[in-house]
């Protein structure tokens, strides 16, 4: 899987997931785009990417809004002179009473964690469809799409609609041989992975609780020219849990 001079471009990759990911393409040649909100964090990958040898820009990037949408999407063609590669990776997450829950809460989630898929997409594909080879775009989404806790109908609700959104897009953009997957995290640690309890692993099939890397090698997977056969799809990485049958004792 070969990424030499093909532009990536990842939302969200100051930190986190985002961040795993930017590293991985950098370290396999692409130019890697990042847009976050957080300019600090955003630069500080950037950094990072080019201590190892790799090419990559921040741009300082507002996702709830069109504008910073179209923006960016500009800029790194202009910088660049194609988009091969888009991850939506970028997302918050509110856990709240659906008593308490406000509609200025719901939609500021819901344009932040779906309608900036839809933006992201619709403006990179634009410039996708010129390729050759067209292009591939993943979102990233979260088991929350198809399992539940109290509280999460906003967060629960925005990723699902992610799930649904890919597929649609995997149809509408085929044409323009762009594939669109999605991938459905489950308990991905980003913070100190040494301080989790025995418990925290045990409790996964995997035996083991996921780390940035385990999605950022799925999104290399979905996004190399070898595999545009695969287009639709959402891809569940969390260690098993989600078919995992539970009883309470």
């Amino acid at each position: 899987m070969d990424f030499s001079n093909k532009t990536v471009i990842i939302t969200g990759a100051g930190n986190g997931i985002g961040k795993g990911i930017a590293l991985l393409y950098g370290e396999k040649g692409a130019n890697v785009v990042i847009a976050d909100i957080n300019e600090k964090a955003g630069t500080k990958t950037v950094a990072m990417i080019k201590e190892q040898g790799g090419e990559a820009i921040f741009l300082q990037t507002d996702i709830r809004i069109e504008t910073d949408i179209v923006r960016l999407m500009e800029v790194a063609y202009q910088k660049y002179g194609q988009i091969n590669i888009l991850i939506n990776n970028a997302g918050k997450g509110l856990f709240k009473s659906p008593y308490d829950l406000s509609v200025e809460e719901w939609d500021d989630l819901i344009n932040t964690n779906l309608r900036s898929v839809f933006l992201g997409s619709r403006e990179a594909a634009k410039y996708m469809r010129q390729n050759e080879e067209g292009g591939s775009i993943v979102n990233i989404a979260s088991t929350r799409a198809i399992m539940s806790e109290p509280n999460s109908e906003a967060y629960a609700a925005s990723k699902g609609g992610i799930v649904a959104l890919t597929h649609a897009l995997a149809a509408s953009l085929s044409r323009d041989r762009i594939t669109v997957n999605c991938i459905s995290p489950g308990w991905i640690e980003t913070g100190d992975y040494a301080k989790l309890r025995p418990i925290d692993h045990e409790q996964h099939l995997s035996r083991r609780v996921g780390k940035p890397e385990d999605i950022a090698r799925a999104c290399l997977y979905l996004t190399a020219k070898e595999n545009n056969f695969v287009t639709g799809v959402n891809l569940v990485i969390d260690g098993g849990m989600t078919r995992k049958m539970v009883y309470e004792e």
